[in-house]
């Protein structure tokens, strides 16, 4: 697979877009609710990412949650949008593909005053991307923007915030090498590079990361390694580098898109897109003295493939999506327990009303799994559809 220094965004988010009317697979007993179905036009297009909950402990239909179109919006460069439970969505702020941003491709967080941060993968002053604010008015303040040299180029990931309000991030270009960084930047705008890819030690990181007690940062890289196929890596508060994990490319995985999460023994769960059986990627765990186990290999059939968003965990189970096979090839949501064992499709999108290539992951809520696919719909978008906002019950 051969991969250009700079994934842009059909490279990350490619699949097939055949636009598929199928039913849903026999047996997945999930009832699948569309909640809003992007239009294409001033509400945004596309939703690469998943939502974020705006409360704890609010009731479903009482619930806001928030999330960003990677197309669409006044000028088209995406959209900040938040949905209510009821599905009612507003636009929270528009990207005019110029300083403020453009393409925003990441999942947003939230501070405890209500503020949304997150990262366009361009615009801003030099066109390489920006970390930006959003007051809850809808206000935005661009906290930083790239140049595409050594403080790096082109985030597309999600951010983590720390304590004091530092927010850490990685971006998939620049850098010594030009092959991606891990950076802080304080609430005052200042940007720090913490590291810079050379390649042997990981290439083109595209994920988010995971702060652990001690300050440690935990995330992977698309590319890079001892097999240039992706690692998990560990960054200690120094800023030294430690490669805990190289994908081989065989049934350990290979091509880690998302990020990882950590349990309080401080084992590490994550996805990579590729490797695994049938090289239609994996579920994996990494325990804390670097031990991989697979929990899950794709098959590219009814189960799904090519997982390129993180899981998250409930009770033992880890729950995500797949962008590409189910019964329909246009993606499924998924379960698989902590230790290895059988994999169960909670849904498979059809690529009609119900939404197709779900790229994001899923936030459980009150029992409940909210996403978003990034095509279908029935709307008048074009082609395969500019996707939907879901809940999904179990």
């Amino acid at each position: 697979m051969n991969r250009l220094v700079h994934f842009s965004r059909t490279q990350i988010f490619a699949g097939s877009l055949a636009l598929c009317l199928c039913v849903p697979l026999a047996g997945a007993h999930a009832q699948d609710i569309t909640l809003y179905t992007f239009s294409g036009g001033d509400d945004g297009a596309n939703p690469p990412c998943g939502l974020i909950s705006g409360g704890k402990g609010v009731a479903p239909g009482k619930a806001r949650f928030y999330g960003a179109t990677e197309l669409g919006g006044d000028d088209g460069y995406g959209t900040v949008f938040e949905i209510e439970g009821t599905g009612f969505e507003s636009v929270i702020h528009s990207f005019t593909g110029g300083g403020d941003g453009a393409f925003p491709l990441a999942s947003l967080i939230t501070d405890g005053a209500g503020n949304l941060y997150g990262t366009t993968e361009e615009g801003g002053a030099s066109g390489y991307g920006v970390v930006f604010k959003l007051t809850p008015g809808g206000d935005e303040t661009v906290l930083y923007s790239f140049t595409g040299g050594s403080d790096g180029a082109y985030p597309v990931a999600s951010l983590i915030m720390d304590a004091s309000g530092n927010l850490y991030g990685t971006t998939e270009g620049g850098g010594a090498s030009g092959v991606g960084v891990v950076f802080k930047v304080t609430s005052a705008g200042a940007e720090s590079v913490l590291y810079s890819f050379a390649g042997s030690d990981g290439a083109f990181p595209v994920a988010g990361l995971t702060l652990d007690a001690s300050g440690n940062l935990y995330g992977t890289t698309a590319e890079g390694g001892a097999n240039n196929l992706g690692v998990v890596f560990k960054l200690a508060p120094g800023g030294g580098e430690t490669v805990l994990h190289s994908f081989a490319g065989g049934s350990d995985g290979a091509y880690p898109f998302a990020g990882v999460i950590m349990d309080k023994e401080e084992n590490l769960y994550g996805t990579t897109s590729g490797g695994g059986a049938s090289n239609d990627g994996t579920v994996f765990k990494l325990a804390r003295k670097g031990k991989e186990t697979v929990l899950h290999a794709f098959t590219g059939g009814g189960d799904g493939a090519d997982p390129v968003s993180g899981v998250t965990e409930k009770a033992g189970t880890l729950y995500g999506t797949t962008k590409l096979g189910g019964a329909n090839d246009e993606g499924v949501v998924f379960k698989t327990p902590v230790k290895p064992g059988s994999d169960t499709v909670l849904y498979a999108f059809t690529g009609g009303s119900d939404g197709g290539l779900p790229e994001g992951g899923v936030l459980d809520m009150a029992g409940s799994l909210y996403g978003t696919t990034f095509a279908g719909g029935n709307s008048g978008c074009t082609g395969a559809g500019c996707g939907v906002v879901f809940e999904i019950t179990p």
